[in-house]
């Protein structure tokens, strides 16, 4: 298989996000992350990583959205992005973050994984009114349901349905005693 291909997995019904991930094998005794240049031109990255750091540090919200759509990001209105966050630097045309949501202090948004004999890619999808706390790490494929919240340091490796809360590594949905 050519060191570029593509290989799309199946949907399946249960929503899992590998099932939306697509895989690029890589060829060589190496592991995935040695091809990078490969898997994205390296002008883009550096491009992207500039935005990204100057969107990371500003206080200004309105600074950080138009930063981020620059580099393709789909942002809703009010969407809040905490200090240091972080959109994945390499592919973050494959983020959308609906009206309203906060992406909070020091969390991660990633679109992609390097792995030994390929990488992953897929996208982040975070709803309306959606509340990712600080820290938290989103991996590739996720979606992140309406008003649905994901607790500081998580990471969220399945998808989290509307109005529901997750915490943990993995995230699990939390339940509460009434």
């Amino acid at each position: 298989m050519d060191a570029d291909a593509t290989v799309d997995t199946p949907s399946d019904a249960d929503g899992r996000r590998h099932d939306r991930l697509q895989r690029h094998p890589t060829a060589g005794p190496r592991n995935s992350l040695r091809h990078w240049m490969r898997a994205r031109h390296p002008l883009r990255v550096v491009l992207n990583y500039v935005f990204v750091v100057l969107a990371r540090h500003s206080p200004s919200l309105r600074l950080k959205v138009w930063l981020y759509r620059r580099l393709g990001m789909t942002v809703g209105e009010g969407v809040s992005f905490g200090l240091e966050s972080t959109p994945d630097v390499f592919w973050p045309d494959l983020i959308t973050v609906e009206d309203d949501a906060i992406i909070g202090y020091d969390a991660t948004l990633l679109c992609h994984e390097f792995l030994q004999e390929e990488y992953r890619t897929g996208e982040v999808h975070v709803g309306e009114r959606a509340m990712i706390g600080a820290g938290a790490v989103v991996l590739p494929g996720v979606e992140i349901g309406a008003d649905a919240q994901v607790a500081a340091n998580s990471l969220v490796a399945e998808d989290v349905p509307d109005g529901v809360t997750v915490a943990g590594v993995p995230a699990e949905e939390v339940t509460r005693e009434e």
